[in-house]
């Protein structure tokens, strides 16, 4: 508690010194302009324009116009996009500017430049030494998920860990859990991101872009980052005297999905506030194999509030949000004679297994056993407008509880209850660019407090503290552009013991784990039209408390887990070299990368000499041990234009990860996705109509290769087959005197309905079908979705 406090107490002299600094600065000033087509010089509606690093934007109005009120007098980035059009993205000095007009061409084949999170702040993606891929709300809306993972995974170099349509994990370049960081509200999302069979806790509709970093990112965001981030974005906010709503409902034949999203936000004289409500239902879905899959229902509730202050100054946003989620856990138990799933229930005074009926599979509740995770969070942001730089300081609290319910007897009694607080702190200063500099400097952290409140433990109760302190520059010359830094991480982590019926369960043990990580990088832009970047990056992970105590029943992945305190961090080598270019006909990128890492901790099942698996309480037991690896691959993507409103885009990613001075079936690293190839034909059908607009037709092949590089040792992994999946999507904008009244989204997957395992799928290892000699539980079937959005500008 002690950390807390001095960190609080920091925190406050920081933001008591940004006021201070900036209290006498109250000139403000204006921007306004018009948006106007290049062919035929039409004003256009509906085009965003925004301010990036102030976290503020709007829209054209029915003559093509925009205006911001009360900015601070500094020069910033501004960013105009609009669906259909390449991206304009410039420096303006507001001080001076007062008025700035933009033409838009059309859309072409041109990567859309836009602005992403850099080592010193806001950078254009083209100036980034490592490979960032960014996916728009639109993207989002076009693609049928059923989480945010999910959505994502589409994205080169992205897979995700399943366990069911309801729980996703990001894979990035063939790295998930703790190795991957997931920023939202502007701090790091801290649930039970270790376990197989939790998700991220966050509503799909309240984030408006994903930044995707790939690589080490552990100079901003500490141990975890190993593989890369994930940020989400929600929405701006928007300029003053606008006040704007929206609702979105959306359904899915396969599951029955129903969902629907509420929202409402304004800026009043710099008083900015944002409410959504969002709610999500699903009853269990079905593929070819299995039918319907029981216990595979979901249903997710989430609320999301802002409330703060847009002056001249900068900015203060106190953010909060509630997130629900109820999925049922999938044991793919079955009867042995038929091959019909079969649920828990009460039968002649005892715990019996019975058939699931029709019933059971189109219920919107799970049955036994199933999960219940709260997650609050209440996050302050503030930002200081300095005469030379910016002041940033952040402080968030999150709580998240996470319930297992499986007791025929006691339904209503959790038999896990795992709780876990975090303070997340986060103070530091981005200089302006001065004569081709720019710097950053700061501290940033969290401390954690967990208990077991439940019968039943799978990891110890235990205090965790971090603390980082990082320094970053960029330099610009001419065709370079340079970035690097240094920081310095320590994590102390203190677990507590636990003994049940005279036996020890946990040891009290204590960690102490710091390192010094690193990166430096360089673009060299050959041309115009291409692009040349390296990165080489020393990263760091401290094991998590799973790897190091864990010791129970692992229900999700159907396995009891224990942990090795022998365990030694994580830390990684990784180089990266990048190629793109980009014209009107075509563009393409190419991101290559080596990653060595020292002490990569897995997990293994074990086995006993006869080699039959080790069982505890009834399950495989899986221990967790460490061996130096090496992880090799990249993507390339390619969008071809040569036809006007056909775009042909090709992206292709593949990982290859294997444990050095190890062969056989102990060579390849477990939890590697397939070498993954995506094509998609668009056809531009209508792109500025009288009563529709950006209307659109598509169609994809999503192509998995074989998986037969995987961990077979103690026959923790097996092999699987290659699979290809057929999708397509269409939308439309609906217009009524020059505005989008509208958004209509029609999306299929697996229109051939194939019955396939993803490598990545935690229920390939559930027990074997007896009637059919299948292993596991097999991923949905054919699914359409429909969705529809209604934007409401009340002002």
């Amino acid at each position: 508690m002690k950390h807390i406090i001095m960190v609080v107490a920091l925190l406050c002299c920081v933001m008591a010194m940004g006021a201070t600094t900036i209290s006498n600065s109250s000139n403000q000033a204006s921007l306004q302009g018009y948006v106007t087509d290049a062919q035929g010089g039409d004003t256009l509606i509906g085009v965003t324009v925004a301010l990036p690093e102030l976290n503020i934007a709007t829209t054209t109005d029915a003559k093509g116009h925009y205006s911001f009120k009360g900015l601070p007098q500094l020069t910033t980035t501004i960013q105009v996009s609009f669906l259909g059009h390449e991206n304009i993205t410039q420096q303006v000095n507001l001080a001076a500017a007062g008025r700035l007009d933009f033409v838009l061409k059309e859309n072409s084949a041109m990567l859309k430049e836009v602005i992403v999170t850099g080592l010193t702040g806001k950078v254009l993606r083209k100036n980034s030494p490592t490979p960032v891929s960014v996916l728009t709300a639109r993207e989002m809306q076009g693609t049928l998920s059923t989480n945010i993972i999910d959505a994502v995974a589409h994205e080169p170099g992205v897979a995700q860990v399943t366990t069911g349509t309801g729980i996703s994990k990001p894979v990035i370049r063939g790295m998930g859990y703790n190795r991957v960081v997931v920023v939202n509200d502007g701090v790091r999302q801290e649930g039970q991101q270790w376990g197989d069979e939790h998700g991220i806790e966050i509503d799909p509709q309240s984030v408006s872009s994903v930044e995707i970093l790939k690589g080490p990112a552990s100079l901003m965001y500490g141990s975890d980052a190993l593989a890369g981030v994930l940020i989400m974005h929600n929405d701006p906010v928007l300029s003053e005297g606008r006040l704007q709503a929206n609702v979105v409902s959306q359904y899915q034949t396969n599951n029955g999905l129903l969902g629907y999203s509420l929202n409402m936000g304004g800026n009043q004289n710099g008083l900015v506030w944002n409410a959504r409500y969002s709610q999500k239902l699903a009853h269990a879905y079905s593929n070819r194999y299995d039918g319907y899959v029981q216990n595979s229902q979901m249903r997710e509730d989430a609320f999301n509030g802002l409330l703060g202050l847009n002056k001249s100054w900068g900015y203060s946003h106190l953010t909060f949000t509630y997130y629900h989620l109820k999925p049922g856990i999938v044991e793919g138990d079955r009867d042995e004679a038929t091959g019909q799933f079969t649920r828990p229930a009460i039968a002649g005074g005892q715990e019996a297994e019975v058939i699931a009926t029709s019933h059971d599979f189109h219920s919107y509740q799970p049955s036994l056993p199933y999960q219940q995770i709260h997650h609050y969070k209440a996050v302050l942001n503030n930002a200081f407008y300095l005469p030379k730089g910016s002041l940033r300081a952040t402080v968030g609290y999150q709580r998240n509880r996470r319930q297992e319910y499986e007791d025929v007897f006691t339904p209503e009694q959790p038999g896990l209850d795992f709780l876990l607080h975090t303070v997340n702190y986060d103070a530091h200063y981005v200089s302006p660019q001065s004569q081709n500099w720019k710097i950053a400097a700061g501290i940033n952290g969290m401390y954690q407090h967990s208990l077991n409140k439940g019968e039943e433990c799978l990891v110890p109760a235990y205090n965790l503290f971090d603390l980082g302190i990082f320094a970053t520059a960029s330099y610009d010359l001419d065709r370079f552009h340079l970035s690097g830094g240094v920081r310095w991480d320590n994590r102390h982590l203190h677990a507590k013991a636990l003994t049940e019926d005279d036996k020890t369960r946990f040891d009290d043990f204590a960690r102490n784990m710091g390192a010094v990580s690193g990166s430096l990088g360089a673009i060299y832009n050959i041309n115009e039209k291409m692009n040349l970047r390296i990165n080489i990056a020393r990263g760091f992970r401290a094991p998590n408390i799973s790897e190091l105590g864990s010791n129970g029943v692992h229900e999700g992945t159907l396995r009891y887990e224990r942990g090795n305190q022998a365990l030694k961090p994580e830390f990684s080598w990784q180089f990266d070299l990048g190629f793109d270019y980009s014209s009107a006909l075509v563009s393409a990128q190419l991101s290559l990368f080596a990653n060595r890492i020292e002490n990569y901790i897995f997990a293994h099942r074990l086995t006993q000499a006869d080699g039959q698996a080790v069982l505890t309480d009834g399950y495989e037991t899986f221990q967790y041990s460490a061996g130096n690896a090496r992880l090799m691959g990249g993507e390339a993507v390619v969008d071809l234009h040569l036809v006007p409103k056909l775009h042909f885009s090709n992206s292709f990613s593949m990982v290859d990860a294997v444990q050095l001075h190890q062969h056989g079936q102990f060579r390849h690293l477990p939890y590697i996705p397939a070498h993954r190839w995506i094509s998609q034909i668009k056809y531009d059908i209508v792109h500025d109509g009288r009563y529709i607009s950006n209307t659109y037709a598509a169609i994809e092949i999503d192509c998995n290769f074989k998986q037969n590089h995987f961990y077979g040792a103690y026959g923790t992994e097996t092999a699987t087959p290659a699979y290809t999946l057929l999708n397509a999507s269409a939308g439309t904008d609906i217009l009524w005197k020059g505005r989008r009244v509208a958004s209509v989204y029609i999306t299929g997957s697996n229109l051939t309905n194939k019955a396939y395992q993803s490598h990545l799928s935690r229920l390939k290892y559930a027990d074997k079908n007896q009637a059919t000699g299948r292993t596991g539980v097999y991923n949905m079937g054919r699914n359409i979705g429909f969705k529809l959005v209604v934007p409401i500008d009340i002002k």
